[in-house]
């Protein structure tokens, strides 16, 4: 039996779902927000005391919070760089103290691999 089998005539008229839009990497780069990393164009972490080092090619940040998505072993992108995260000095999934939730990285170290494409 199906569930629109139950309807009746008259009644009130079931509701269309709709999906929820997908970002799409062929739609070209997304718009970036200044404290947040992303990955296949959706925000995976977002970042304090970011410190960008050119000559050193890394970005430094004293946290990364709401991480959870964050796949460390793959590419990212924070503002207009493309950078894959190295080191990270402690890592934590639960910090009463802080404000934010999510698993969190202190100290990371990221290597510059190049720009975004504007």
């Amino acid at each position: 039996m199906s569930t629109f089998a139950s309807h009746k005539p008259g009644g009130p008229q079931p509701k269309a779902v709709e999906a929820t839009p997908k970002p799409s990497s062929s739609s070209g780069p997304q718009p970036c927000e200044g404290d947040v990393i992303y990955q296949n164009g959706r925000v995976v972490a977002r970042v304090a005391g970011p410190q960008v080092d050119r000559e050193a090619k890394e970005i430094r940040f004293a946290e990364l919070y709401n991480s959870d998505e964050l796949l460390l072993p793959d590419e990212c992108e924070f503002q207009k760089y493309t950078i894959m995260v190295q080191r990270i000095a402690h890592a934590t999934k639960v910090d009463k103290g802080a404000p934010h939730k999510g698993r969190v990285l202190r100290n990371v170290v990221a290597e510059i691999l190049g720009y975004r494409e504007q």
